[in-house]
């Protein structure tokens, strides 16, 4: 979970995994809703920003650390 503050932080990309589709973002908050803990990232080609709820997250790895 640093890791990913840390990229929030930073502005940093990350590559995510979620329902088996894997997106590159760029780590802009985070977030509580509800009971959920919730990435706000955004999409580098297109600017839309995109919510991932951080327990269906399955995979992410920072780049460029």
């Amino acid at each position: 979970m640093s890791d990913l503050e840390a990229a929030v932080t930073g502005r940093r990309r990350v590559a995510l995994s979620r329902r088996g589709t894997e997106y590159v973002v760029i780590a802009q908050s985070l977030r509580v809703h509800g009971r959920e803990e919730v990435l706000i990232a955004r999409l580098p080609m297109t600017g839309e920003d995109l919510e991932f709820v951080l327990d269906e997250i399955e995979t992410f790895d920072v780049l460029g650390v």
